[in-house]
Formats: C-alpha cells, structure tokens, sequence
C-alpha cells in the first residue's frame, strides 16, 4: 500500500525586529523590477537616510579624522599653460572629519558636488572653490579633496626633429580645517636619467690605464615634487616641468632615432649625478620661486648597480611645513 501523502502547508515568511520578537506575518514579497515606476517627491522624502541614524553605531563611539571616498572617476577640464584648456580623466579622493554620534556621511554628495562644476576650467583655486562647498554640503569639520591626473606635453625629441607626448603624473590636493584655514598643494611626478658619477670615474680610469672598454651605470629616476603654493599665487603644469627640467637636464625621452640616443649618452655623460645632487638641483630651483610657500621634494634612483633603490628628501624647511619624511613617499617607483 503506498504511504498517504502529507498535508503541506506553505507558511508565510516570518519577519523579526531587533529584539527577537516575532513580528505578525507578512505576505511575500514581490521579485521584479518595475521600470516604469517614478519616485515623487514625497516617496523620496520618505527614503530612509542611514547617515542620519545616531542610535546605531557599532564599535567605539568615536570621531573619525578621515571618512569619504577613493577612486572616483570624472572628465575634468584642466588649464594649460597657454590658457586653454585639455579635457582629461581624473580620478578624486575626498573625505572628511565625522564627529562622534554621527553614524556616517552622505557619500553620493561628494561626487555630485564635482559633477556641479565638471564643466568649469579646473585649476588649483577651483579645487579650493569645490572644496568649500563640498564640506557645506557634505559637513565636518576638516574637508579634504585631491584630484590625480596624467597631463599631456609635447616633448621634442634632441636632435631628430621627431615628437611625441610624453605623460606627467599630477595631483592637485585642498584641505580646509574647522578654522577656515585652507592650504593648496600641487604633487608632480618627473622622470629622469641619472648616471653615476663614481662609475663614470671607474669606466674612465678603466680605459686609461688598463685600456678596457667600460660602461658607467646609468637609471630611470623619478622626482615627487610637492608644492605648496602662497596664497592667490599660481604656478601652472608648464612652468613646474621647466623647473625640473632646468635643474636636472636629463628627463628620460619619448621619441628617438640614432642621433638622439647619442645625444642622451652625450647628455648623460654631461649631467651626472647622485640621488643627493638631485635633490639639491631640485631644492635650488624651486626655492628660487617666490610663488612657492613649502615645498618636499623625494627624488629615487632604481638602481642598476644595487639591487635596492637609492633615495634622497629635502624640504624648503619652513617652521611647522614640510619634514621630509620619505615614508611619504614609499609608492615613488618608475
């Protein structure tokens, strides 16, 4: 005889508050996705906003000094030297101070205050005008913002008559204290060749005296330059790659023939230096500019000789500026 079927009951789902009391039974829920339904008004107000919650906090109930987003991706109009302006991809970090007894941040207001101004010519005073209207929109005390970008230049090659772009890394930073106080910062990548002094002694001592073909080492180098700029002063892409182009001579090429590998030897050859000098070269050049309040600059040599970079920090060394830290600087590899 075959077993009498069960009587199943299909119960409805059961939904709980917090306290583990059962709460009455709900019907279940819909599984679609209505695209034709416009949110009002009124259905907008009735959202709940979890950044206004105060009563739920997990962990210590404490400030925190950096709460906001990374990463986030825009068009940007950036200004060049000549005055017009060259659309770029951009990519912004902004964050802010959140006091104790706030859960969190509207983080969705920090990019719609730069979709606000996507359309305006970016400089370094556009990012303090964003800067200030993301903090009133977004609250806290402290406001930070930094806006990172690989900015185009036409580099003629040495002797060839070629040409081609060649890319600097940049970053415009802001931050604004609770006091009003506003600081402005320029962070500039510059790539270089350094050839050892000490080795070109000992290729030429090489030849001299036992007449042996030497080749002194040579390497890709790279200088972080951070810039902080005095108040109302401006100091455009342009004019921060001839100060390192002034000082260190022999930026790493994009376009060569024959000729102009020669001529890199030859300005090799011309130019050596130690990461010390670089730094120093750099120091020199920039402290001369009056537009510049405190600059840090790190300059890094991958060494070909060494299985370990050489690196080299200076500051202007203005009383609570800069401190030439290279911590700072541990993600400066070519």
């Amino acid at each position: 005889m075959s077993k009498p079927t069960p009587n199943l009951t299909v119960m409805p789902r059961m939904f709980f508050h917090e306290s583990d009391q059962p709460a009455q039974p709900l019907n279940e829920v819909e599984r679609r996705y209505d695209a034709d339904f416009v949110a009002t008004e009124a259905y907008r107000d009735s959202l709940p906003d979890m950044s206004l919650t105060r009563n739920a906090i997990q962990g210590a109930n404490v400030p925190i000094q950096q709460v906001g987003i990374s990463g986030f991706r825009l068009p940007l109009r950036f200004v060049s030297g000549d005055g017009s302006t060259q659309l770029l991809e951009s990519r912004v970090t902004g964050s802010v101070s959140l006091e104790a007894n706030i859960k969190g941040i509207n983080m969705s207001r920090i990019m719609r205050t730069f979709y606000e101004h996507q359309d305006a010519a970016f400089t370094p005073e556009m990012l303090a005008t964003i800067l200030r209207d993301y903090q009133a929109t977004v609250g806290g005390l402290n406001a930070r913002l930094k806006v990172s970008f690989s900015y185009p230049m036409i580099q003629q090659s040495l002797r060839s008559g070629l040409s081609g772009y060649q890319y600097y890394e940049v970053s415009y930073q802001a931050s604004l204290d609770a006091k009003g106080t506003l600081r402005r910062f320029v962070i500039f990548d510059f790539v270089y060749s350094s050839a050892c002094p000490c080795s070109a002694e000992l290729s030429e001592h090489a030849r001299a005296t036992r007449n042996v073909y030497a080749i002194p080492h040579s390497q890709r180098s790279k200088a972080r330059i951070k810039l902080e700029l005095t108040d109302g002063a401006t100091l455009s892409i342009e004019e921060i790659q001839r100060h390192c182009l002034h000082a260190l001579k022999t930026e790493t090429q994009v376009m060569v023939k024959r000729e102009d590998e020669q001529a890199f030897a030859e300005l090799n050859g011309a130019y050596i230096k130690f990461v010390e000098d670089a730094a120093r070269l750099l120091s020199e050049q920039f402290d001369a500019d009056a537009r510049v309040k405190d600059f840090e600059i790190a300059c890094s040599h991958l060494e070909s000789l060494h299985s370990h970079d050489a690196i080299s920090v200076i500051c202007k060394g203005v009383p609570g500026g800069f401190v030439a830290d290279f911590t700072d600087f541990e993600s400066l590899i070519c």
